[in-house]
């Protein structure tokens, strides 16, 4: 069996994982014994320069600690600004600033020639999710170098890609790498805990800074299994993310007099016809281009049926196919799942109220209120109200140009001969929604490799293998390099 032959809808995890906020949390497996205190990691032998300052920029940020609830994000932001002063950037280019004390964001520029293109930004945020060193085997807080990973809160999500743009904008400069554009790195607060910081903070109040021709992103990264590299993911478009609360009221009355009219009743059906209705298949750019070259990786049923979703008309058996695997079943439609229930109010009475919350990943592009109308029709039912809870923030896919999917190509081509580059829309969402909103693309690409059978961002034990983040860091210097000289327009 070749490399390639290695089943997609497993590869997606690493990808999907890499592209969550606080609304999604994958589990890792759970620690088996009390967590331990332990000394922090010697230098990795063998190393050059430039990936010992990454090693060490990536354990100063991981024994920061930058949760929402204890963290201080401004001391992550503020050191990284001062690896920046001390290796010669103008103070007027590297700047701290944010909404709050401990709110800080980063925004660095690397001077280019005056060409007249747009700036490259450089995105990753700082902020991670909450670690409770009782539930880890390691401390999470702790940078610890162990069995050929680095351990650590924040060593997938998202600070080993900060570490690695501070060091090669820094590796950069020392070379003296002249870009026809200026690059700007962006180390963002709050895209964890969605507290109108970060990206969306400083587009509303200092989007002189940001404004670029593109951005890259986490979203997108390298699949492995069994030690080989499968396929190298580039994030272009995300769902939208809108929940609806679901209400039945009922005057009630004693359980002993039970009635058909019945709340719980009424809110249950409901969720019933909500289960069992299929959202049409609609495909965009990048979830065509995501089926064409996935099925070039597959065989048998599973490639016919990514080549049947591809006809004009679909082929209704390959939906059906597809359907039953939940990765390929949310690329192909919006989707909608109850997420919670309340109801009643005693053991002995009717219930008064029940209320459900419907939680949807809608497809770019698509209407909400007609997502909204969609359910309320499948419901039939005029005594089940539905009202969202909150306003969707859509965002348009970004366009896969020659210069940017060339560029990633080519770079992997280089670095991993024979590993595809496949396009994805992810089911969850990152800050690159706000800038796609501005006009600004975002591309989700790392080159960061992981195990698709060991995924722990946001979960136990986070840790990333050290070659592959050496790997990350070869490939998005030669990817900034690449988009930066004029030879690549």
């Amino acid at each position: 069996m070749t490399p390639a032959r290695t089943t997609l809808y497993l590869l997606p995890a690493v990808l999907f994982v890499a592209s969550c906020g606080q609304e999604q949390a994958t589990e890792a497996p759970p620690a088996t014994e009390p967590a331990v205190s332990a000394p922090a990691a010697a230098a990795t032998p063998g190393l050059l320069p430039h990936q010992e300052l990454a090693r060490d920029i990536l354990r100063e940020l991981i024994e920061i600690d930058t949760t929402d609830s204890v963290g201080d994000n401004t001391a992550a932001a503020q050191a990284m600004a001062d690896r920046l002063l001390a290796a010669g950037f103008p103070q007027e280019d590297v700047q701290v600033l944010g909404p709050a004390e401990k709110k800080g964001n980063l925004v660095a520029r690397y001077r280019g020639r005056d060409t007249g293109r747009k700036p490259l930004l450089l995105l990753a945020h700082i902020d991670v999710v909450e670690a409770d060193p009782a539930d880890w085997t390691l401390p999470p807080f702790t940078f610890i170098e162990e069995d050929g990973y680095y351990y650590g809160r924040g060593t997938t999500d998202n600070k080993d890609e900060a570490a690695i743009h501070i060091a090669n904008l820094i590796r950069m400069k020392e070379e003296g790498f002249q870009p026809d554009r200026d690059i700007i790195v962006a180390l963002t607060a709050d895209e964890e805990g969605g507290d109108h910081n970060g990206v969306q903070w400083l587009l509303e109040n200092h989007a002189e800074l940001i404004d670029a021709e593109y951005a890259l992103n986490e979203g997108g990264g390298g699949a492995m299994k069994d030690g080989r590299h499968v396929a190298n993911g580039v994030q272009a478009s995300e769902k939208v993310y809108q929940t609806y609360m679901l209400e039945v009221t009922n005057p009630g009355g004693h359980s002993s007099l039970p009635l058909k009219d019945n709340a719980i009743y009424h809110l249950a059906d409901a969720l019933v016809r909500i289960r069992n209705h299929d959202f049409p298949v609609i495909l965009n750019e990048v979830t065509q281009l995501f089926f064409e070259r996935s099925a070039e990786l597959e065989e048998g049923e599973l490639a016919n049926a990514m080549r049947g979703v591809l006809q004009s008309p679909p082929d209704p058996a390959a939906i059906a196919y597809l359907s039953k695997t939940p990765f390929y079943n949310s690329r192909l439609r919006t989707t909608c799942v109850a997420t919670r229930l309340d109801a009643g109010h005693a053991d002995n009475a009717l219930p008064q109220r029940a209320i459900a919350t419907v939680n949807c990943r809608v497809l770019p592009g698509e209407s909400i209120d007609a997502v909204q109308n969609t359910l309320k029709t499948v419901i039939g039912d005029d005594a089940v109200t539905i009202a969202p809870l909150a306003d969707a923030k859509p965002s348009p896919p970004s366009p896969l140009t020659p210069e940017m999917l060339g560029a990633i190509e080519s770079v992997t081509e280089a670095m991993w001969h024979g590993v595809p580059v496949i396009p994805m829309m992810s089911t969850g969402a990152t800050d690159g929604l706000y800038l796609r909103n501005v006009g600004i693309p975002v591309y989700g690409v790392s080159g960061l490799f992981n195990d698709i059978d060991d995924v722990r961002a946001h979960g136990q034990n986070e840790r990333i293998r050290i070659e592959s983040y050496f790997e990350g860091q070869e490939f998005l210097y030669q990817l900034t390099q690449t988009l930066s000289r004029s030879d690549t327009k």
